[in-house]
């Protein structure tokens, strides 16, 4: 009988080693995808922040404006006679590589927000069946795979900025590049206080844009409408513009009127049913 015993808990003793074993092992495989998974998106990351930046140190010249960039204080004015681009854009060169390249974004803010925008396209052979926004999803601005994207606008907007509220879309990296940054307006008072100005730039002209309001909205919501021209409907959206902003100062409400235009810049926020916009209304065109 005590052969018997032993013999027993041998068998239970190896069978339990043999589970642990496994467990040990299945452990060690999760652990192990989970690291590739985690280098891989490193690796996407890091090549697309490489080529954005190489894209930048070929095509930006920066230039020292002879006035400040924004309004610094109490009544200070800016001089249009000496405003200047914080930059200026080689959009030959870009073009070269992309003929979908329709502006580049700057905001002084945050500068790391420096990026050259594009005009939807539709992928070959989906015309009737795909939206043309998503091509440039997944792709960089030289048309590489990359979760990063590229900062592009609406499809239906135009592409020179001139309608009521043309919307720029970028996603939220958690990297912090492409438009990850730009929550910042409203969970850090410090930003928002350094310039709430941006600019895009075309091949025509300079566009400086102050920043109105910025704040959570619905993925589907009429922050994304698009006017056809201005009007009443305009007008009435300027004021829910306004009443919805979330930044550490309020804008008038009166200050905006039907003959502004605005920029949407849109990105995620981890939850699918939300988008954060900032928005701001153009208020210096430096013609090229």
């Amino acid at each position: 009988m005590a052969r018997d015993d032993n013999r027993r808990k041998k068998k239970k003793s190896k069978v339990g080693d043999v589970i642990l074993t496994i467990i040990l092992i299945g452990a060690i495989g999760i652990f192990c995808y989970a690291g590739y998974n985690l280098i891989h998106i490193y690796l996407e990351y890091k090549k697309g922040v490489d080529e954005y930046n190489q894209i930048a140190d070929m095509v930006v010249t920066e230039q020292d404006p002879d006035t400040p960039a924004a309004e610094g204080g109490e009544g200070e004015t800016v001089d249009m006679e000496t405003l200047k681009a914080p930059m200026k854009i080689d959009f030959d060169t870009l073009r070269k590589t992309n003929e979908d390249v329709i502006g580049w974004i700057y905001v002084e803010a945050i500068d790391s927000i420096n990026y050259p925008i594009v005009t939807g396209r539709y992928e070959p052979g989906t015309e009737n069946n795909v939206n043309p926004d998503y091509y440039y999803l997944h792709r960089t601005y030289q048309g590489t795979y990359n979760f990063a994207g590229t900062i592009f606008i609406d499809h239906g907007n135009a592409d020179d900025f001139s309608d009521c509220n043309t919307v720029v879309y970028g996603h939220n990296m958690k990297n912090g590049s492409m438009f990850g940054m730009l929550k910042h307006f409203t969970s850090d008072p410090e930003v928002y206080n350094k310039s709430k100005y941006f600019w895009i730039f075309t091949p025509e002209a300079s566009y400086r844009y102050e920043i109105i309001s910025a704040y959570t909205t619905g993925a589907v919501s009429d922050t994304y409408t698009l006017f056809k021209g201005p009007g009443t409907e305009f007008e009435e959206y300027l004021k829910k513009v306004a009443s919805q902003s979330e930044l550490p100062a309020k804008t008038d409400p009166q200050s905006l009127n039907i003959k502004d235009r605005i920029v949407t810049l849109s990105t995620c926020t981890g939850d699918y049913s939300t988008r954060y916009v900032v928005q701001g209304k153009l208020v210096n065109t430096i013609n090229n």
